[in-house]
């Protein structure tokens, strides 16, 4: 993450909710959503980092498809989104790209998250 940061100028808060669809790794740019002012932009993806964030990535995908199996998996996404994708917020694309190593239990009617 402090990587990250420091190659691309994101904000803590704003690398803390990036999101995997949010990577364009062919692109080699970044999309930074909400970000201050609530203002949406583009910054790019540091050439050094696409390996790694690559791996991260693969490791994202594979822990959701394990809280996925014990019922888990769930990510908040935004209204407009959930909306219109019923999918949306157990899609493993918007999964965080530095999601919390703990599974906790949601005392909603969805289980873990």
């Amino acid at each position: 993450m402090a990587e990250l940061l420091y190659g691309t100028g994101l904000r803590v808060s704003e690398c803390c909710t990036l999101r995997v669809r949010d990577l364009d790794f062919e692109r080699g740019q970044i999309m930074v959503r909400g970000g201050k002012g609530d203002k949406d932009r583009v910054v790019m993806l540091p050439a050094s980092l696409r390996g790694r964030l690559g791996d991260q990535v693969a490791r994202v995908r594979e822990r959701h498809g394990l809280d996925v199996a014990v019922g888990g998996g769930y990510v908040p996404v935004p209204d407009a989104v959930a909306n219109k994708v019923a999918y949306a917020e157990r899609d493993w694309r918007w999964q965080y790209v530095f999601p919390s190593a703990v599974l906790r239990r949601d005392e909603g009617d969805r289980g873990f998250r």
